[in-house]
């Protein structure tokens, strides 16, 4: 291929990139180089890997934003299907590690499906909605219920309590903003409050136990309370403006744990103390706004109800992993979006992003 045709090539791929989201991403994706370096004790090794998965994610974002919103709508069916298929496959095959059944050995590798069901799960209920929309009745919203719960429950008896109430909060998300009543939604919520006993004597004893132990840490502080203490040390010794870059005590002497991925928040807190995290609150939070603001501008219900849930899920993850390791939510094992260690997460969220990008750029959505 010869050098116009190249230059002609990233151009039309170009065309379909939302700047103002773009130069968003690259800031927070530049703040979590720094972080991760850092948390990892200055690990060239992690380091060269976290660059490697950000280049890998930018790829398929870029790749993603080129498709058109019909043909990603058409996608839904066959991925939300696929799904399913490989989260039976886990439950018939899948290793075990950790005490659960979440991954699918492949040969050659190995995947967890429920990172995929995270984007199939929304797409499909987009389009299902989407086919529906002139004659919209209260049993397609019973059907929508149907095809979240089967991904949420397979993903529960892994278990993994923390990954399928994310995935069952993205389809609620999409009924949310497909209409559903608010008497259904109060109704919901009032019989979710009635259920918590039933749903307490459910709980698998080490699940009971990340309950009880976000009450009174200090009842394992060596235990089952070791994360949240030393999280929440760390968090409270950066004070109004941190300890510096690569200075945090908490993080450079080991005692913050998974400090790379699930809990790296406690090692910014610490560096950059309340004003950086005010300050990456304040980033977050433009990313969620441009992204409810694509909802707001999109053209059709498929394109509208996907770029509301892609937004308001990358919202509840930030806030059950700030939670989390703040001491006020259990400990589920969600990372922090877009700045913790973890090629599958970021590849993930990218794919959404990328999405974002196309139904912002795409001005036509053709009916499927």
């Amino acid at each position: 291929m010869n050098q116009p045709a190249i230059k002609r090539l990233l151009a039309e791929a170009s065309r379909h990139l939302d700047g103002m989201l773009l130069a968003l991403l690259i800031v927070l994706l530049g703040v979590s180089v720094a972080v991760v370096f850092s948390a990892s004790g200055q690990s060239g090794a992690r380091l060269a890997g976290h660059l490697t998965n950000i280049a890998a994610a930018m790829a398929v974002l870029i790749v993603v934003a080129n498709v058109p919103p019909h043909i990603l709508a058409k996608l839904g069916p066959p991925l939300y299907v696929l799904g399913l298929v490989l989260l039976l496959g886990v439950a018939l095959f899948g290793e075990i590690r950790n005490g659960s059944r979440r991954w699918l050995p492949l040969g050659f590798t190995s995947i967890q499906p429920s990172e995929l069901m995270k984007i199939a799960l929304p797409l499909m209920l987009a389009w299902y909605f989407q086919q529906r929309e002139a004659t919209l009745r209260l049993r397609h919203f019973g059907m929508a219920a149907v095809l979240i719960a089967l991904p949420f429950l397979l993903i529960l008896r892994q278990p993994d309590l923390g990954t399928s109430l994310l995935i069952a909060a993205s389809g609620f998300y999409i009924l949310f903003l497909a209409g559903l009543s608010w008497k259904i939604i109060a109704g919901l919520g009032v019989a979710g409050g009635l259920s918590l006993p039933i749903a307490w004597n459910l709980l698998h004893d080490y699940q009971r136990q990340r309950v009880l132990t976000l009450f009174d840490p200090m009842s394992d502080p060596l235990g089952a309370g070791y994360h949240i203490i030393q999280s929440t040390i760390a968090i409270g010794s950066g004070g109004a403006f941190g300890k510096g870059w690569l200075s945090g005590t908490q993080n450079q002497l080991d005692f913050v744990p998974e400090r790379t991925t699930d809990f790296i928040f406690a090692v910014f807190s610490e560096e950059f103390g309340l004003l950086g995290v005010i300050l990456l609150l304040l980033l977050y939070l433009a990313i969620v706004a441009r992204g409810l603001r694509i909802a707001d501008q999109a053209p059709s219900m498929f394109a509208r109800l996907m770029a509301g849930a892609i937004s308001l899920n990358f919202f509840t993850y930030i806030f059950v992993n700030i939670g989390m390791v703040s001491g006020i939510l259990p400990v589920v094992g969600v990372p922090l979006p877009l700045m913790s260690y973890g090629g599958t997460a970021l590849v993930t969220l990218m794919i959404g992003f990328g999405m974002l990008m196309s139904l912002a750029t795409h001005r036509k959505l053709l009916k499927t």
